[in-house]
């Protein structure tokens, strides 16, 4: 398949990319999105723009992604099946491509019982997986599960979620949903080397890591707190105690993590199936686009 954004040709041409990730504000402004999002324009590959996380309304991620292509950054739109039913997914999937949102990361979305409106009710007419098959009929058959055309077709990029935990992962499952449609992955957290190795040994085994490309999560941690917070909280992320210990023992906590970024990306690019690294963090853009920088020079 000839590649379906920016971000897709650099994966197919060998690339090893940066992707970032940046919570729409609660503002009806597209200069506050701008402003929030600046530090990584030029920086990062491709923005990934979350879609209500945690539950919480926020602007738009459509819309959010639609402003960051038409202000030349490359955006990956977050598309949750817990809002909306599958003509309005499949409407957004048309609408973004049309304006030069080609990339998509399909999800579940966060339960609305967590969020601050729990009396929400949730859709889920279709699952993520579901959305992905869909998604791939549009773009490859060039019609709509209906049967009904489209001329043209969406350019759609289609990503799926993973996450590398300890012991071995599901290879048939990971096959599946590269056979419904996905075109690369963005994973959870990983702070533990070797779990990665292991994970991405198996897949290698497999024969899956010739046929997608796996963007390891990272972030910075704003505290040893923090990196307690989520070791214990987060599903499927391990924080090393050494990690912990560092920051616990550092004057300053949070140069001592943009530290400990930059050690895990230099190993993490010699793992085999590594083909680019996902940075996140609530609010910290202007931290991931300095690990970004870093990054890129060694």
């Amino acid at each position: 398949m000839e590649y379906q954004s920016l971000l897709h040709k650099k994966l197919l041409d060998g690339s090893f990319v940066y992707t970032a990730e940046s919570t729409p504000p609660d503002a009806s402004d597209k200069d506050v999105l701008l402003k929030k999002v600046l530090p990584l324009k030029g920086i990062a590959d491709a923005v990934n723009l979350t879609d209500s996380p945690g539950a919480k309304v926020h602007m738009s991620a459509l819309t959010a992604a639609i402003i960051l292509a038409q202000n030349d950054t490359e955006p990956i739109l977050q598309l949750t099946v817990r809002d909306r039913n599958r003509l309005a997914l499949q409407g957004d999937l048309v609408g973004a491509s049309s304006l030069g949102v080609h990339n998509i990361l399909c999800l579940s979305g966060d339960d609305t019982k967590n969020g601050d409106q729990p009396d929400t009710i949730a859709v889920n007419d279709i699952d993520s997986l579901t959305l992905v098959e869909t998604a791939d009929m549009m773009r490859r058959k060039k019609k709509f599960p209906s049967g009904r055309l489209i001329d043209p077709a969406p350019k759609l990029c289609i990503g799926g979620a993973e996450v590398p935990t300890e012991g071995k992962p599901d290879p048939d499952k990971i096959s599946n949903k590269i056979k419904m449609g996905v075109d690369f992955f963005q994973t959870q957290y990983v702070f533990d080397e070797f779990i990665l190795k292991e994970y991405m040994k198996v897949l290698e085994d497999a024969g899956i890591l010739e046929k997608t490309f796996f963007i390891i999560g990272l972030g910075p941690f704003a505290s040893a707190k923090s990196a307690k917070w989520m070791d214990k909280n987060l599903f499927g992320v391990d924080v090393p105690e050494q990690i912990i210990k560092r920051l616990e023992q550092a004057q300053d906590a949070k140069k001592e993590s943009m530290n400990i970024c930059q050690e895990l990306i230099s190993k993490f690019k010699d793992i085999k199936g590594v083909k680019g690294i996902h940075l996140m963090g609530h609010n910290k853009e202007e931290e991931i686009a300095k690990i970004i920088q870093e990054a890129r020079k060694s």
